[in-house]
């Protein structure tokens, strides 16, 4: 069989056996199954002295790593400029807050093409090539251009933006040239793929084939491959002794109901409009006050990235004045925590939570919404509250409450039918959330993924050279 190699932006420790989350668990997984690598950068940050520091290699599990260090240079550039300035923003509807600079498009391009460089010489002829998400839209142009044959596949797990969004990314057409120098590219939702196809036909003279496009000759599959997680592995943790954590809370809380957010910090998150919409339901429904707690965890992330320090602050203001306003002696109504938890402590803390509000303005997935319906008690579940911009939605619409994260006063209005909904219901759609969970898990987005990858077209270099030139960039 041939060996998976995975290439991904971070590599840590935790992938080499003690994987939690969904994407490092599906990849550990196809890794052991079938023997290989996964190379990326280890999360350190090194001088500028050395342009090419040395890549460190380990094995563990059968599984080979191969990290190496960002130079402060690449990182100022390619992880907080090009990656987390421009493409994050735009890619989730936030052109207004993308920033473009001519050098971080350079270093991201300089990282790109480094992360080929170091993986080419590792690479047999029958080696099957994984790349995931955005910080690596250009990278197998580079694999391309060292004249690299093997199969190469790309999935990405944020939003593709609608067409008109993506111009607004100033070079939107070489990027898209690159992503079709892969064989396959994988998208989360059949939207995302399809916009990523009209953007093509419209902009790069593509034309729709089954399963793809033809692009200057050269046949490139696409597909929706809606990432999901392992829904006995959640359920089985989060019935496990609860923790100092979650006792704490319970007692806190005594005979009061729950809704719960867990979020990494991030505009794009919804976080602002959530804590409204709560404030709304308590100013609105008065027998509401006093008998629910909303709980949001919302660890820190991308500090040093500009707009994240400006959110934290708005969501600090936003809790001081709920609780100010709201809270009692014996009754906090928001608690917000800017801490991570362990998925042991998370699980347990879903179960007892009588409504899991995941509302983002724009996300790719947003596996949290599936963690929360897996680990919820079936003879008493509680209720979904969950945007219809988060690709779960597509998946999940007939179980969940969709909401409109935009609309305050909708998501109040939800709120307050999730915390009323009778067992009966509550059970039914539980029933019907569980089902889809099972049918489309975690095993089953990998394994098709890597399946039509192994069947994606002929090996062989691109038919046409896209226009990916880097000498207009200055390299």
């Amino acid at each position: 069989m041939s060996r998976l190699i995975v290439v991904s932006n971070r590599v840590t420790q935790a992938s080499a056996g003690k994987a939690t989350g969904g994407l490092a668990v599906g990849v550990h997984d196809a890794l052991q199954g079938s023997g290989g690598m996964w190379l990326g950068w280890n999360g350190e940050v090194s001088s500028d002295d050395n342009p090419n520091p040395p890549s460190a290699s380990a094995t563990h599990d059968g599984i080979d790593y191969c990290t190496f260090p960002l130079t402060h240079r690449d990182y100022d550039r390619y992880y907080r400029g090009f990656s987390n300035a421009t493409l994050w923003p735009a890619f989730h509807y936030r052109a207004d807050i993308s920033r473009y600079r001519r050098e971080d498009y350079e270093g991201y391009l300089q990282v790109n093409r480094d992360f080929a460089r170091r993986l080419a010489p590792m690479l047999k002829p029958d080696d099957v090539i994984w790349v995931h998400d955005y910080h690596l839209l250009a990278f197998g142009r580079y694999c391309r251009d060292m004249g690299i044959t093997n199969r190469i596949g790309f999935f990405l797990h944020i939003p593709f933006p609608a067409a008109e969004v993506f111009r607004t990314v100033p070079p939107h057409r070489e990027l898209a040239q690159a992503m079709c120098a892969y064989d396959l590219l994988g998208f989360q939702t059949q939207a995302d793929e399809h916009a990523f196809t009209d953007y093509c036909v419209r902009f790069l003279n593509a034309s729709r084939e089954d399963h793809g496009m033809s692009v200057e000759g050269r046949q490139v599959r696409t597909g929706a491959y809606p990432i999901g997680i392992d829904p006995d592995d959640v359920a089985r943790m989060s019935r496990a002794n609860r923790t100092r954590q979650v006792v704490a809370l319970k007692s806190g809380l005594a005979d009061r109901k729950l809704i719960i957010s867990v979020d990494r910090l991030d505009y794009s998150k919804g976080i602002v409009e959530r804590f409204n919409a709560f404030e709304r339901l308590l100013e609105h429904g008065p027998g509401h006050r006093g008998s629910v707690s909303f709980v949001q965890i919302a660890p820190t992330s991308r500090s040093d990235v500009l707009g994240y320090r400006e959110i934290r602050r708005d969501l600090e203001r936003s809790a001081g004045r709920i609780n100010g306003k709201w809270g009692e002696l014996a009754w906090t109504p928001l608690r917000y925590m800017n801490r991570s938890y362990e998925r042991s402590v998370l699980m347990p803390l879903m179960r007892a939570s009588q409504v899991g509000l995941v509302t983002p303005l724009r996300d790719g997935m947003n596996l949290v919404a599936k963690e929360y319906v897996a680990a919820q008690p079936p003879e008493d579940p509680g209720v979904l509250v969950l945007s219809e911009f988060a690709g779960a939605a597509c998946e999940m619409k007939e179980g969940a409450l969709l909401v409109n994260p935009y609309d305050v006063e909708g998501m109040a209005l939800t709120l307050d039918r999730a915390l009323r909904m009778p067992l009966a219901e509550r059970a039914q759609r539980h029933e019907v959330l569980m089902r889809r969970l099972r049918a489309y898990d975690l095993a089953q987005w990998r394994d098709s993924f890597l399946a039509d990858l192994r069947n994606a077209g002929q090996h062989g270099a691109p038919g046409g050279r896209p226009a990916l030139e880097l000498q207009a960039v200055g390299l």
